[in-house]
């Protein structure tokens, strides 16, 4: 499972790859939950759980219950936006719990620990033509 963590002091965000041993803490956590830092390797921090993808790229959504994918008539927000004003389209979106078909997870960080995200998350660097 991947983890996209947003630092909001900096406005960057850092890519994860997480192992099966955190993946199994994340799974049954829901949209909005937070999550303790010391978890998936980085002391002090607090994270909230604020989205996330399945398998076939469908995102995860607050106001649909359960890890269920569904097809729902969406007029605004996740999943669906608009061009014109009182539009509405059926779109399929996944519920709001975190299950073993989520490939993406998306958390913001709430509470700051000592370390930097730099140092905790070391970034691959792009290779150059």
């Amino acid at each position: 499972m991947k983890a996209v963590i947003s630092d909001p002091k900096t406005g960057k965000s850092y890519q994860v790859e997480f192992d099966k041993s955190i993946d199994s803490m994340l799974i049954g956590k829901k949209i909005g939950e937070k999550i303790d830092g010391n978890s998936i390797g980085a002391s002090g921090y607090v994270f909230e759980v604020r989205g996330g993808s399945d398998t076939s790229g469908f995102p995860l959504r607050k106001d649909i219950s359960g890890t269920r994918k569904i097809k729902v008539i969406l007029s605004k927000g996740v999943g669906y936006h608009p061009k014109m004003k009182g539009t509405r389209k059926k779109k399929t979106v996944r519920g709001n719990t975190i299950a073993t078909d989520t490939v993406q997870v998306n958390l913001k960080t709430i509470e700051y620990g000592t370390a930097k995200f730099d140092e905790l998350f070391p970034q691959k660097k792009k290779e150059e033509k």
